[in-house]
This record gives structure tokens, sequence and C-alpha cells, in this order.
């Protein structure tokens, strides 16, 4: 196991340091109070020969389609209604309907949903944004100080 300050394999200590709890080696458990040794996780080596891959961890976004006020106006005039009917049509006031046909306001997740519903039409699109661990440890682990040393190289 790998020090959260410097990065050093060994034994780790619980240790509070400016109020945060930390996994550190004995060097950085100086910086604070320690509180316990760290134990190290017990790993059962039945599964020998099978390679672990690295997960890379994928986060979904939802996103408000570019074109929306075109497609709500273009969809809402092919009903033949005008933006009051149709405010009250989808309990909306009138006003929000001429700020979504303008573009002047971005309808919510669950207002585009609502219209997607009533038009069947796409106005809320789906992003995965896939994080790679940028750790400079062998393990691929960032440290405190992995970020430090981004950070000075970053000025």
């Amino acid at each position: 196991m790998r020090c959260d300050l410097c990065g050093n394999e060994g034994k780790l200590y619980k240790t509070k340091i400016e109020g945060t709890e930390l996994n550190v080696c004995s060097g950085c458990a100086s910086h604070g109070m320690v509180l316990e040794e760290v134990k190290e996780p017990v790993i059962e080596e039945r599964m020998t020969g099978v390679e672990i891959k690295e997960e890379v961890e994928e986060e979904a976004i939802e996103l408000i389609v570019s074109d929306f006020s075109e497609k709500i106006r273009k969809n809402r005039e092919e009903l033949g209604l005008n933006q009051e009917d149709f405010a009250k049509r989808i309990s909306e006031k009138e006003s929000v309907i001429h700020k979504l046909e303008n573009g002047s306001l971005e309808p919510s997740l669950d207002l585009a949903r609502k219209l997607e519903r009533l038009f069947g039409i796409k106005l809320v699109e789906e992003y995965k944004e896939s994080h790679e661990n940028t750790g400079t440890t062998e393990t691929g682990a960032m440290t405190i100080a992995d970020m430090i040393k981004i950070k000075k190289k970053a000025r």
C-alpha cells in the first residue's frame, strides 16, 4: 500500500493531518496525529493466472441538443397551436414557451423529456466521458505529491 502524501510503499498509519484522515507512512505520520495502524487487505491467491484489468471509469452526461429551439417551434406549429395554447397543453407559462423558442432559455431535462414524449423527437443526448487514471506511481494511484507536481508544472 502507498502513502497518500509521498507515495512510498510500506506500513501505513491512519493519521489526522490538518483535520483530514490520511493513510501515510511513518515519515509523513510525524506531520499529524496517528490514530491507528492500517491493516493490509487480505488478498486470496486462488485466481492465479487471471489478469485483472484496470477499469476505466465512465460517466454519462445528458445534454440538451443545440437546435432545441427550432425543433420545439417547428413541432408546435405542426400541431397547429399558438404559444398560448401550447403552453396550456403542457402546463407551462406562455413566457417559458416564448423563451424556449427564441433560444434564450434552455429547457430543463424534465421539460425536455416531456416535450420529447409529446412530439416524438430527440431533445436530450447522452454523452459518455471516460476518466482514466493519470497517476504517476507504478500502481497508477495518484498521490497528493503527484497532484502538487502537476500543479507546479502548470504554473
